[in-house]
């Protein structure tokens, strides 16, 4: 029961990323009341990862507090806890907290558990955390994979493209320069350069998703922008210069994020798969080698129906322990 609490009463503490000290609040007194030493790690104002230990940690479990927008309180039936934040990740919290106090309980100590902001957007938070590594050897991250052992993950390229033009009365558009027109044949131009592949990840893909601009339907626009995401499979530098060749001097180019693919290991006994999304894993290298297993489906991640089986939830916290003990002895 103290699994499915601690689940529903997280995704009950709203926490989209930038709004995360509530729930980080919450969770260093939740854990000190469990005889854990905590540490609020400052990140930017008003905001803190979480980083809980026993002894001195050779394996740590870790995962995201930050959630994307909207806030979506918990609701459940026999079989599911619904919410924002259920599978991605209020649940893998719930998973990896539990899974803490049994191996407590079975005098296996010298164990971490770090819960990050800002996963969502840049990784401030474990890039954060990756300056005050706690000296580990493991580095066990918690995200939706169904509760299989990730063997690859994925990069994120994330730009923006702005555009500049001139208003004018779209009656007499020889007066103005369409900032819109500008953007739209960029982003033709875009999603014609080549996307690498990889063995193990598959192809990078291309994601523009949000565009905005323009004043009204009878303005020539005077400005324009898109956001792009690329899930990438290899080092950016490449296709970092296709880009900006591509864009040339029609636009500006801003790359905001850059977070690498990451290759895992094999673990012998685990049921294993490759996904496409990125983790804060790049950003915690000083962290230990990294594993990468949690329950509930990415499908329903980010979605107004996202979901977690509690069944999910128990069978992650028997791996979450498994995981630990095993990764202990090596």
């Amino acid at each position: 029961m103290e699994l499915f609490e601690l689940t529903k009463a997280l995704i009950n503490i709203e926490s989209v990323t930038g709004h995360e000290r509530a729930c980080a609040e919450y969770l260093g007194t939740y854990l000190a009341g469990r005889n854990f030493e905590v540490v609020l790690q400052p990140v930017s104002r008003d905001r803190s990862n979480v980083f809980a230990k026993i002894g001195k940690p050779d394996v740590v479990l870790s995962t995201h507090i930050d959630t994307v927008p909207p806030f979506i309180p918990a609701r459940e039936d026999a079989e599911l806890i619904y919410g924002r934040g259920a599978c991605d990740a209020k649940g893998i919290i719930a998973a990896q907290v539990v899974a803490a106090e049994r191996l407590l309980s079975e005098n296996v100590t010298d164990i971490g558990l770090l819960f990050l902001v800002g996963e969502e957007t840049t990784s401030d938070g474990a890039r954060e955390a990756n300056l005050h590594p706690p000296g580990s050897r493991y580095m066990i991250n918690g995200e939706p994979t169904e509760n299989k052992l990730v063997l690859g993950s994925k990069g994120n390229l994330r730009l923006e493209i702005r555009a500049h033009g001139k208003m004018a009365h779209s009656a007499y558009p020889q007066l103005g320069e369409s900032a819109i027109e500008k953007l739209v044949d960029v982003l033709v131009d875009l999603r014609k350069v080549p996307m690498p592949r990889d063995p193990l990840l598959g192809a990078a893909t291309l994601n523009v998703g949000v565009i905005s601009g323009g004043r009204a339907p009878n303005v020539v626009p005077d400005h324009a922008s898109a956001q792009i995401v690329i899930r990438t499979v290899d080092s950016s530098d490449e296709l970092r210069r296709h880009i900006t060749e591509t864009v040339g001097g029609r636009c500006e180019c801003e790359f905001i994020r850059d977070t690498p693919p990451l290759h895992m290991e094999k673990l012998d006994g685990y049921e294993t798969d490759v996904v496409a999304f990125t983790t804060d894993l790049p950003s915690l290298s000083r962290w230990g080698r990294p594993v990468l297993l949690g329950p509930g489906s990415i499908s329903v991640a980010h979605t107004e129906r996202e979901c977690v089986a509690k069944a999910d939830l128990v069978k992650a916290v028997e791996l979450y322990c498994r995981l630990v003990r095993e990764l202990k002895q090596r």
